[in-house]
């Protein structure tokens, strides 16, 4: 009897998670781009850029925000914490390499909170010169129409504004995968949560709004200490009348793991905060791993039934890929890593029951239920 209800329960996942990818296939156009819009007037932007070290492609990422057709005054603020960080050089490179756009660089070692990308930007907002602020993580990449884009949001219709996002792969297999992660899995499920209306995202890829909204929610220093400070951002600007809206087109994102240890980490890292943020959705999105599922089936003897969604499941994660890939306009996916992948995303899944501790740029946290993180003295793994 059991035994029965396992395998019912692991085929009705499977066709679940099959569903799943067909319906973020039938919702992806009205997430593409469209015609750049014509602005009438430019507003002034504050781009603010926490950065930390110098990692795989960091120049490549923060000349994309440097390169905007953009009429408008850009300020664009860079922030570490340490004299010493390597990303300064990338910074002077900039300044250098772009002598017509308004760089500052702050560094300020003072730390207020656990979070340390939200100290980092707690120490640049005093530079913050223009009523839009854009705060975007230094692993994203843009194209030359993003502020155009943001701007005809902020005047048209939205408060505020987040913005998807697609992989970029460094080369190495550990980036493949965790490419196939974001395209395959992260960003679908963004996707359909949000055409369903199932959530409002509010991403780290991209947060716009304006000066008087941040100091409305009580600056970056309301999320000192979460874990999910982007996603804090936008349920308190939601719960200030001021809802993020999700822009229909998408920023690149580099993902630079190098180990799977790296890799690992960072997903693990993801599955906490996803667990943190919603427990009962997280729970739901067991159904997204149709893959690993339909395998389990078939080895507990699902026969033709388990062997035909298993096969679907792989199917149906091509399939979705490839629509990314045509629908973004991106290079080929090294499909043949996919039921490794899919595999990984279930283990990681069922890890993030477990995980209570972050690895967070070489330092260990603690995270409490309700999403707080306590710095941990114990030294972080290799």
């Amino acid at each position: 009897m059991i035994h029965d209800v396992v395998l019912f329960v692991l085929l009705a996942g499977s066709a679940c998670g099959c569903l799943f990818m067909l319906v973020a296939i039938a919702v992806l156009p009205s997430f593409l781009p469209r015609e750049t819009p014509h602005l009438v007037a430019h507003p002034a932007v504050t781009i603010l850029k926490p950065l930390h070290g110098d990692e795989p492609g960091l120049f490549d990422n923060l000349a994309s925000f440097c390169r905007q057709d953009y009429t408008g005054a850009i300020q664009i603020v860079f922030g570490v914490a340490r004299a010493d960080d390597p990303a300064i050089a990338v910074a002077e490179g900039l300044r250098e390499a772009f002598p017509g756009v308004a760089i500052e660089l702050v560094v300020d070692g003072r730390v207020a909170g656990s979070n340390p990308k939200v100290a980092n930007l707690i120490n640049m907002s005093g530079r913050i010169a223009h009523d839009v602020v854009v705060i975007a993580d230094s692993d994203i990449r843009v194209s030359t129409d993003y502020l155009k884009r943001i701007a005809n949001a902020l005047e048209t219709s939205a408060a505020a504004v987040t913005v998807p996002y697609y992989g970029i792969s460094t080369g190495s297999v550990w980036s493949g995968l965790s490419r196939l992660m974001v395209d395959g899995h992260f960003l679908p499920g963004v996707l359909v949560s949000v055409r369903l209306k199932l959530s409002q995202p509010c991403m780290g890829s991209t947060i716009a709004l304006r000066r008087d909204a941040l100091v409305a929610i009580g600056g970056f220093e309301a999320v000192k200490d979460t874990l999910a400070d982007d996603y804090e951002i936008g349920a308190l600007l939601a719960r200030h009348g001021r809802p993020v809206a999700v822009l229909p087109f998408a920023v690149g994102h580099v993902c630079d793991e190098a180990t799977f240890g790296r890799l690992w980490r960072h997903e693990l890292r993801w599955a906490l905060t996803v667990r943190t943020i919603d427990p009962a959705g997280y729970v739901g999105w067991s159904a997204t791993h149709a893959f690993p599922l339909g395998l389990a089936a078939l080895l507990l003897g699902g026969g033709w039934l388990a062997a035909s969604l298993t096969f679907a499941a792989l199917a149906c994660r091509s399939l979705l890929i490839f629509a990314i890939e045509r629908g973004y306009g991106l290079p080929p996916h090294p499909y043949w890593l996919i039921p490794g992948r899919d595999l990984l995303s279930f283990a990681v899944f069922l890890a993030g029951f477990a995980a209570r501790d972050v690895n967070w740029r070489g330092h260990r946290y603690m995270l409490k239920p309700e999403g707080t993180l306590i710095s941990d003295r114990r030294p972080p793994p290799p």
